[in-house]
């Protein structure tokens, strides 16, 4: 078991992932890692380099197949599937390039799922989900489907969506993939002020705009870290 590190809410040591088909292929290479409680991290590297692989492993949302992930103290590595689903569902938030909205709900059935999963009443749910909507600027869209929505806010929904439970991580792969520069701003922009609120994020972003306005950058190349730039370190000097 990884010894607790002061202030680290996410370790991974040595991680290992490995695709077999026709022939194998080590996405991942021995990854050591850790983020820091309240830290915004950017994950970036060209196609191919191991960024979603990383983020899925991390999650949980994918096996590894060697080393260990530890998220708010909790090993990964040590649960069954439906312990770490549990996991998932109640202590991480998930925000994906292509949305992945519900169609036949609104925006505010949409936003409380995640509250109503943990068996929060329907009430505080709805509550909760229209404040967070609110907080977003999206209040007067609470009762919209998504195809009556635009892309931004369809992705602001999600990001209200993966907020509204307090998760101790958020996992964001590619959230302004699907949007055009000033939509992307506006995302972005969001997701700071959540991180200064003290929320944690771990995001995967080819885009340089969205990596710089994180504290640290991790480089990806062929399955490994393979440079940081940790931009607090940079305004100093």
């Amino acid at each position: 078991m990884l010894s607790p590190t002061h202030g680290s809410i996410v370790q991974a040591r040595r991680l290992r992932k490995v695709y077999r088909g026709a022939n194998e292929v080590e996405a991942l290479r021995g990854i050591d890692l850790e983020v820091e409680r309240g830290e915004m991290v950017a994950i970036v590297g060209p196609s191919g380099s191991g960024k979603t692989t990383l983020l899925n492993c991390l999650s949980g949302l994918d096996a590894f197949d060697g080393g260990q992930v530890v998220v708010d103290g909790q090993d990964l590595s040590t649960m069954s599937d439906r312990t770490r689903t549990a996991y998932r569902r109640d202590h991480m938030g998930f925000v994906f390039q292509a949305f992945n909205l519900l169609p036949v709900l609104s925006a505010v059935e949409n936003v409380e799922i995640p509250l109503l999963l943990q068996n929060v009443s329907s009430r505080d749910s709805r509550r909760r989900a229209l404040e967070m909507l609110e907080t977003l600027g999206l209040a007067h869209r609470a009762n919209h489907r998504p195809d009556q929505l635009s892309g931004g806010e369809q992705q602001r929904v999600a990001v209200a969506r993966a907020l509204v439970h307090k998760p101790a991580v958020v996992w964001a792969d590619e959230p302004t993939g699907n949007l055009d520069t000033e939509v992307t701003l506006v995302i972005v922009e969001l997701l700071v002020r959540m991180n200064r609120d003290g929320q944690t994020v771990v995001l995967v972003t080819h885009n340089p705009q969205v990596a710089e306005r994180a504290r640290r950058t991790l480089r990806m190349r062929d399955g490994r870290i393979e440079a940081t730039n940790d931009q607090r370190v940079e305004a100093v000097r």
